[in-house]
């Protein structure tokens, strides 16, 4: 089982801290022993999807710690900006942490406040769900803890730069098909493509600037990307593996 202490620290933070990119996965199904399994895989991370995945309050809580049991760093996405809600679920034992749709400075500050013990945040300590870490954990955590925003709208985009400046952001999580939704532009043309491009580099760039690390969700690019500086990458999820692998057993049974 991992131990995260102050001197393993958050393996997946550190990796990206230092350039290179940190490749997770995003469980969605609602299946702890899903997580579990690809924690075992080799992933830096595994990303439980509280915003759009079938997890419960307990399932999530169980998803988490069963992460524990491979070698990857447990990681969530919260439903939404909610004092509340980052603190249940960091309290049920995530070290990384995405805030979707973050379109200002005000609501940056609001999920890093959440999000760290006092003196740097205003989170409230509490709970046993976090033991396994060790009885030290209110000592390191707002450290090792990773805190990304999710910038997809153009109104996010074009505020970028002050975002990723709040105290306490560590780095941002880019959502490419609801930035193009809010572009109005369609990616399978090459004007829209190529529009859609520009805009993710301009949070890369923005990334640079602040000294923050960039995100980006499971895309068709994502080696385009990691050259152009993204290092939380989550390259696909455990409904698209299963699918997939479904798949190719079927079609290599089916061959004639």
């Amino acid at each position: 089982m991992n131990t995260f202490t102050p001197a393993s620290t958050n393996p997946a933070k550190q990796k990206m801290l230092r350039g290179e990119p940190a490749i997770g996965a995003a469980c969605g199904l609602g299946a702890p022993l899903a997580a579990e399994m690809l924690s075992r895989a080799g992933f830096d991370f595994i990303l439980v999807d509280n915003q759009h995945g079938a997890w419960t309050d307990e399932t999530s809580t169980d998803g988490l710690r069963y992460i524990c049991l491979g070698s990857a760093v447990p990681m969530v996405r919260v439903r939404w900006n909610d004092f509340s809600a980052i603190g249940q679920l960091l309290d049920r034992g995530a070290l990384g942490l995405v805030v979707p749709m973050v379109n200002s400075t005000e609501e940056a500050r609001a999920a890093a406040f959440a999000a760290r013990y006092p003196p740097r945040g205003g989170r409230s300590s509490g709970g046993a769900l976090t033991l396994h870490f060790g009885s030290d954990y209110d000592q390191w955590v707002n450290d090792q803890l990773f805190l990304a925003v999710q910038i997809e709208s153009v109104k996010a985009v074009e505020h970028a730069e002050e975002i990723l400046g709040v105290d306490g952001i560590d780095g941002c999580w880019i959502g490419p098909a609801d930035l193009a939704r809010s572009m109005g532009v369609d990616r399978s043309t090459t004007a829209g493509a190529q529009a859609h491009r520009e805009m993710i580099l301009r949070v890369a760039e923005a990334c640079r600037k602040t000294g923050k690390i960039a995100g980006i969700s499971g895309d068709v690019d994502l080696r385009f990307w990691v050259q152009n500086g993204f290092r939380f990458i989550t390259a696909s999820w455990d409904g698209g593996l299963l699918l997939e692998g479904a798949k190719q057993v079927f079609n290599f049974l089916s061959m004639d």
